[in-house]
């Protein structure tokens, strides 16, 4: 009986927060989709004149920060997923190059699109579930003696549905059909708030075009992973060449100077023998750190929580790392995780003046998500040319995200997201 009782308790959690939610989605996008919809045709008729080829990307960039709030919320709300398809414009791009770019984007006119069916439609199906939860308070009010007011101002039957109220009998008629809307929003109202964000789906997410936007992405990615891999193997040559290779070169001709004094200068062939030892030493570790480099150990061993934790603990800063995973991924997300995270962990350390780092690792519905925050002075961009571009590459391999929230002032949080499954 209890356990009856709590569920009923949560559900009714639900459908009242279902319910707030749907009537916040009503008057803000009723709102937002007026004024961006019409800022959006004004602006995009003065391109010919020129004056909307300044106005348009900014009125593009507010559609599209709207959109992706509606894509949040679907997501968040309803666990209804609204891909963003948006093509990248270069760092540095000139008003006119990034009018022009943003109006040749697919996106931009699904996003346009969606303005007056968010509007209308989209407008109807967000009210609904709201009017579901909120109009059988009028039909109880009535059922109280509210109808004696409400007739007497308005000298005649007071309609509440398809009941004409008119006397204390037909005002508990109004509060019965007033707690049949009740019961039925008790099992409708969050479908409703779903079937609305499915509406907003069927409109602004990738329709015929998401194939062909699907393999630009992939080849886009694919090559970036090639020249990643490319650099990398560069790298690592250098490594070898600079470091350990050139150690091993002096350590051999010190083994055979060695061999020529052994006997003629014992004390010599000694000194020599003991710079050898600390030679190989060193060549070995940076051998180490070489591999440690490629792949680290711990990584391999203990997973992906426990070698971010190493991380950490190797920062010169303070740090907390909280990991919630039930697995591991596969191997390749998992090192493009770690040195995804590394990098994020290296640029706070030099750039962001930061005294404290937190970073998070879980994972939840089919996502592992990592977010890396830190208390310094903000101002990271992901598209100035820093490492987090780098960062963006090597997630977008395997359909991963980049997230880059950081104010004037801080705090930083770079948020990245990769589809995967967990062993």
């Amino acid at each position: 009986m209890d356990t009856e009782s709590s569920q009923v308790r949560v559900r009714a959690r639900e459908v009242v927060v279902a319910g707030g939610r749907a009537l916040l989605v009503c008057v803000v996008g009723l709102a937002g989709s007026i004024a961006l919809f019409v800022l959006a045709v004004v602006s995009i008729a003065l391109v010919p004149i020129g004056v909307g080829v300044v106005t348009t990307p900014w009125v593009l960039t507010g559609v599209r920060a709207f959109a992706n709030w509606r894509r949040a919320v679907a997501a968040e709300w309803s666990d209804v997923r609204i891909p963003a398809t948006y093509r990248p414009i270069p760092k540095g791009a000139n008003p006119w190059e990034r009018c022009f770019r943003m109006l040749r984007d697919p996106a931009t006119w699904r996003d346009l699109a969606w303005l007056p069916a968010d509007m209308t439609a989209g407008f109807v199906t967000a009210l609904l579930p709201a009017v579901l939860l909120l109009y059988p308070l009028e039909g109880f009010a009535l059922a109280l003696g509210l109808w004696r007011v409400l007739t007497d101002a308005t000298n005649g039957d007071w309609w509440y549905g398809f009941v004409p109220v008119s006397g204390q009998g037909t005002a508990l008629l109004a509060g019965a059909l007033g707690a049949a809307l009740l019961v039925a929003s008790y099992h409708l109202t969050p479908p409703l708030l779903r079937i609305h964000f499915l509406l907003t789906r069927s409109v602004l997410g990738p329709g015929e075009g998401q194939l062909a936007e699907r393999v630009r992405v992939l080849t886009e990615t694919r090559r970036d992973a090639v020249d990643t891999s490319a650099s990398e193997l560069r790298r690592i040559e250098r490594d070898l060449h600079d470091g350990a290779q050139a150690r091993l070169v002096a350590m051999g001709m010190d083994l055979g100077t060695i061999e020529a004094l052994v006997e003629k200068d014992p004390t010599k062939a000694k000194e020599l023998l003991a710079q050898a030892r600390r030679s190989s030493a060193e060549a070995l570790t940076e051998l180490r750190d070489l591999v440690r480099g490629i792949h680290p150990p711990v990584l391999a061993e203990r997973g992906l929580g426990d070698a971010v934790r190493a991380l950490a603990l190797r920062l010169p800063l303070a740090s907390e790392v909280d990991v919630e995973l039930d697995g591991r991924p596969d191997a390749p997300v998992e090192s493009a995780a770690y040195f995804a995270v590394s990098e994020v962990l290296t640029n706070a350390v030099k750039h962001s003046g930061a005294e404290r780092l937190w970073v998070d690792v879980h994972h939840r519905d089919g996502m592992l998500r990592i977010a890396v925050t830190d208390n310094g002075m903000g101002g990271a961009r992901l598209d100035a040319g820093s490492g987090l571009t780098g960062v963006d590459r090597r997630l977008g391999t395997f359909d991963g995200v980049l997230a880059v929230s950081s104010p004037a002032g801080g705090p930083t949080m770079v948020t990245m997201e990769i589809p995967c499954e967990l062993s």
